[in-house]
């Protein structure tokens, strides 16, 4: 039997210089996840625009962090490739 993994939920996101986010998860934990290598994927290219990466927003239910309807990225990415602050 599997059991699940769950990861905190993300309670806050600030943009931060070199396309990197400084998230804090509701454990109270902060990491920096650096944004740099998703932009030679083709759905995140956008976000070399640096006034489109300026408005990442918490998902509401913090599942992860929203720039628009098409990019976003999910908590346990956030989680595990995060550095720990």
């Amino acid at each position: 039997m599997q059991t699940q993994v769950t990861y905190p939920r993300v309670q806050t996101v600030r943009p931060q210089p070199g396309k990197k986010l400084l998230v804090t998860f509701a454990t109270g934990e902060t990491r920096i996840y650096d944004c740099q290598p998703l932009l030679r994927e083709e759905a995140f290219r956008p976000l070399a625009d640096e006034a489109l990466f300026q408005r990442v927003r918490p998902d509401r239910h913090g599942y992860g962090v929203i720039w628009s309807e098409a990019i976003d990225l999910a908590e346990s990415e956030l989680w595990i490739n995060g550095k720990r602050v």
